[in-house]
């Protein structure tokens, strides 16, 4: 890839509100982001869905709000989301969800799919038990250590 089109990404990245973009060309790729990897990773992905910078701390308390209120109505064990992504409810659109509200789940057992990074990351139940809710609609976005379900 030509120097010359390297920096012309990284002006496009200072000039707009994206945090990171890659680009590939045949066989080479580049990545170019604004935070070394790992120091803001769970936020990263948020800037693409979100206008400006002001937009992500807005819903950031609000979601930290509403899994603090969901797990106090529900008894029983959540489980959470181990990375920020995607849920998803079943395995591919139009198909049946991997569980339904009462239904019983075995330990390992895949109960949801969490898509990061293009990646669909299996999420099992890590213990036995009866699903009471399900806290998060199917194709909204996951933050790092959110209750996705309850299990009783």
């Amino acid at each position: 890839m030509d120097i010359r089109k390297v920096k012309k990404l990284i002006e496009l990245l200072e000039e707009s509100n994206i945090s990171e973009i890659e680009i590939q060309e045949g066989e080479e790729s580049v990545r170019i982001s604004r935070h070394p990897n790992g120091v803001s990773w769970p936020q990263a992905p948020m800037p693409q869905y979100a206008t400006p910078p002001p937009a992500p701390s807005q819903p950031a308390p609000a979601s930290a709000a509403e899994p603090e209120e969901a797990p106090s109505s529900f008894q029983g064990h959540a489980l959470t989301s181990p990375m920020v992504g995607t849920f998803y409810r079943s395995p591919a659109p139009g198909s049946k969800p991997f569980v339904e509200v009462g239904q019983s789940v075995k330990k390992g057992e895949t109960v949801c799919i969490v898509e990061a990074m293009k990646m669909m990351n299996q999420i099992e139940a890590d213990r036995d038990g009866v699903i009471e809710a399900i806290l998060v609609e199917d194709g909204e976005p996951v933050e790092f250590d959110q209750p996705m379900l309850i299990i009783t």
